[in-house]
């Protein structure tokens, strides 16, 4: 295996010795952008706000965020449940690639876990049986077996391992099992953990997660289960570019910080009551055709007084260089607030 490139997000363009179908097939996975320079198989490589690892065709792109891997992880939570990352450290190896360091805090989490054996809980299991089981589920019987005495339509509660938890955390093992920088000795408990969730049904790829709500019965889970979702936020992909297999996993820093920014600023203006709204749904003109979505409005009584906009980096595209400053005004105007905030 070619020796693994890497890059940090958002810096300048690189110069990199490349084979064709390698920097074509990068290109072609919107990984990073790639361009052709007048030297013979070197190309400017950029990376842009993704971070996270790709593998095409034997050649390793790791993508290093700017921050440390620490700040980074609790940004992620954070956005997700505000409670218990105020209160509680995930700690990941500083030194890791992001996945290395989720595979790690993953593992030694769920390990913790699994000690006292796996949760159960009761299930709702709709099947047909030649015996009755619970309640007879009547419409379906009628549809179904009109005339017919058996088998029988049924719907009962099941005390089971295959609860959303232990799902979740079936999900997470897969996962960091498909990523390429996950080392061999976190391979190794991640098939122990497998194992140990043998009896769970893996949730299809790509399909709706399972939802789970914190509880006393799931306290012990729930660092593992904080740090499984944040495994499974990751976008884990493979695509054919040509004759290359692009697979990868990665993360979007601008959708990281735009929902830390959002959920901490609800989470600053809760004290002064009023309703705090993410992703504000409103419109640029009087017949609702044009849909825009301020990241954060706070409105007093039903009147909005305070927008913010969210820019992970300040972007200058070429004709409009203060395309954001006008996006900010747009939102002003149709809230009639007279100062909004870009941060």
């Amino acid at each position: 295996m070619a020796t693994p490139l890497i890059l940090r997000e958002g810096q300048p363009a690189r110069l990199v010795e490349l084979p064709r179908p390698v920097a074509d097939a990068l290109s072609a996975a919107g990984v990073v952008k790639v361009a052709m320079t007048e030297r013979s198989g070197w190309w400017e490589v950029t990376p842009g706000t993704s971070i996270g690892v790709v593998n095409v065709g034997g050649q390793q792109v790791v993508i290093e965020p700017k921050i440390d891997i620490n700040r980074l992880v609790f940004l992620m939570g954070y956005a997700r449940n505000p409670d218990f990352w105020r209160d509680e450290q995930v700690r990941v190896d500083a030194d890791a690639d992001l996945p290395e360091a989720l595979a790690d805090a993953f593992v030694r989490l769920a390990r913790r876990a699994l000690e006292q054996g796996l949760l159960k809980g009761y299930v709702t299991v709709e099947e047909t049986l030649p015996v009755l089981r619970g309640r007879v589920r009547e419409a379906d019987q009628l549809r179904r077996r009109w005339g017919r005495s058996i088998p029988l339509e049924v719907r009962y509660d099941e005390f089971t391992v295959d609860i959303a938890e232990n799902q979740v955390l079936l999900a997470a093992a897969e996962q960091l099992l498909r990523i390429p920088l996950v080392g061999q000795r976190h391979r190794a408990g991640l098939q122990r953990l497998r194992l140990q969730l043998a009896d769970v049904t893996s949730p299809a790829r790509g399909g709706v997660r399972p939802s789970w709500t914190p509880s006393r019965l799931n306290a012990r889970y729930l660092p593992a289960l904080e740090v499984a979702e944040l495994v499974l936020a990751g976008r884990s992909f493979e695509q054919r570019a040509g004759d290359l297999m692009v697979t990868g996993y990665l993360f979007n820093m601008a959708s990281i910080f735009e929902s830390f920014l959002t959920v901490a600023l609800r989470e600053a203006f809760r004290p002064f009551g009023g309703r705090s709204s993410l992703q504000y749904r409103t419109h640029l003109d009087e017949a609702e055709t044009v849909p825009i979505r301020p990241d954060f409005v706070w409105s007093d009584g039903g009147i909005p007084r305070v927008v913010v906009d969210a820019k992970y980096k300040a972007e200058k595209p070429s004709g409009f260089p203060q395309a954001d400053l006008y996006q900010l005004l747009a939102y002003c105007t149709v809230l009639d607030i007279p100062r909004g905030h870009l941060v």
